[in-house]
């Protein structure tokens, strides 16, 4: 709707006014009183901010390939993208750290989106595993919860720890998410816990095991090793096509089971993507000015970290998950379609993914799921506000709420491109040459306004200062071509 003026004060909005009508000159008369400092949204289009409800700040993994990148850099590429509100699904660098950046970043200390801290619950995980009994996770969870953790990421756990934490973590006030590993579910699947109380389930493992109707567990190859990463991903591809076909009765039977629940999924589509397109992930337009070298160095084919497994991926690989993801993007649309909660999320900092741009493809990606782009805005913001818990604070543009705005140069709904960093390549029509169009202008987070442009210039120059001295043909695939 518009013409309208928004004000805020303290960074929050205290009014939305209308002052015309389109096509017509603003009607000073109806404009509120001229503001201490004023942004020109004439012909723009303004949207909540996003909130993206999977992500790493940084991860220690990525220490096996040098010095990490600052954390700067991951701040200002969310930011960058629009994104003002992040859900740290492990706090990998300690819950400590994770919430003196959360105070940090609410006092304005740091340039940087508001941060929900999630906890990693140590059990059945081959970093760390200090849990063993029910009454251990209970205790643990108090534990988090007094030092003002806002949820808890599991990462499997035996059926009796599992199920005794979320009931501690519900009477506690914790919201929690599950990446269900593929060890943990000849025990249970995604629809087992969430019958159990988990509030998401993240990523896609354990959905298509609650629906297996030719197989109980999955059937896996002889040589199958879980701590193999090609292994790992050459076989999860699969687990669909063993599950119910699409729209058949058992597959509606456990969209309506999940949605009875209140379920929600982030299934973040886009950091799969290398999976079944390794050229695309590996050639995107961004990688050459805003990839740090240390992810990239750690993106690079080698065995011991985690989704670098690209020594011997195949056609067959590719196939196999464009196969998957057809399948795995029916049964997010479908739980769209009925009513359920479906959120975007980047988690990058893997497989050749990088923050902010990540999140902006994934919210392609729920495009091609089906979902219309209205539909995309609202995951990306309301819905993301209600998993958090935060609907009354964040997630749209309303009086009393949080000044999370962005401002946009070109009309998101019309072409998702625009919001990338590298903005999207058009034809400029009175030169006859082609040109970058950037289309997010400002990102306003707590009312603190922040200039896309600025921030991506800061980020180029940390990326440029990590390949300081290095060839940047490595980094362009070309040294040995």
């Amino acid at each position: 709707m518009g013409p309208i003026d928004i004000v805020v004060e303290n960074g929050r909005i205290t009014q939305i006014v209308s002052v015309g009508f389109p096509g017509l000159p603003i009607d000073p008369e109806r404009r509120p009183p001229q503001g201490d400092f004023e942004v020109d949204c004439h012909g723009k289009w303004v949207t909540p901010g996003f909130i993206d409800s999977h992500v790493h700040i940084g991860h220690f993994l990525h220490a096996s390939n040098g010095e990490q990148a600052p954390v700067e850099y991951v701040y200002k590429l969310w930011l960058a993208h629009g994104i003002t509100t992040v859900r740290d699904m492990w706090s990998a660098n300690g819950l400590g750290w994770t919430l003196q950046q959360k105070a940090a970043s609410e006092a304005n200390e740091i340039t940087a989106p508001r941060i929900m801290a999630y906890a990693g619950f140590p059990s059945n995980d081959e970093f760390l595993n200090i849990i063993h009994t029910p009454e251990e996770g209970r205790t643990w969870l108090r534990g988090i919860a007094e030092r003002g953790a806002d949820g808890v990421k599991f990462y499997g756990a035996s059926p009796a720890i599992f199920k005794a934490a979320l009931e501690e973590s519900k009477a506690l006030g914790l919201r929690t998410g599950c990446h269900h590993p593929q060890m943990a579910l000849s025990r249970l699947n995604a629809l087992t816990t969430a019958s159990w109380g988990l509030t998401s389930t993240e990523h896609f493992y354990g959905v298509p095991e609650a629906m297996f109707e030719r197989t109980s567990i999955q059937p896996y190859p002889a040589n199958y090793d879980f701590m193999d990463e090609y292994l790992r991903y050459n076989s999860s591809s699969q687990n669909f096509i063993h599950a119910a076909e699409p729209g058949s009765t058992k597959w509606n039977e456990t969209l309506d089971r999940f949605l009875e629940l209140d379920h929600t999924f982030v299934p973040t589509l886009a950091i799969l993507e290398a999976n079944r397109d390794l050229m695309r992930a590996r050639r995107a337009d961004w990688h050459d000015k805003y990839t740090h070298k240390n992810l990239w160095d750690f993106f690079e084919p080698q065995r011991q970290n985690h989704g670098s497994y690209w020594f011997q991926w195949s056609t067959r690989n590719e196939v196999e998950w464009k196969e998957h993801f057809r399948r795995w993007s029916a049964f997010v649309y479908d739980y769209m379609k009925k009513g359920g909660r479906v959120c975007p999320a980047s988690d990058a900092g893997f497989l050749y993914q990088i923050d902010g741009f990540c999140f902006i493809r994934d919210l392609e990606w729920f495009q091609e799921a089906g979902f219309h782009p209205l539909e995309i805005i609202r995951a990306a913001t309301m819905r993301a506000s209600e998993l958090m818990g935060l609907a009354d604070e964040i997630g749209t543009v309303e009086v009393g709420k949080c000044a999370d705005l962005l401002v946009h140069q070109e009309n998101p709904l019309g072409d998702l491109k625009f919001l990338y960093g590298t903005g999207a390549l058009r034809l400029n029509d009175a030169t006859g040459r082609s040109e970058w169009r950037r289309g997010l202008q400002y990102t306003i987070r707590n009312g603190v306004v922040y200039d896309t442009a600025e921030l991506l210039a800061d980020v180029r120059e940390i990326v440029a200062q990590s390949w300081a001295g290095a060839n940047i043909d490595t980094l362009l695939g070309q040294d040995n071509v």
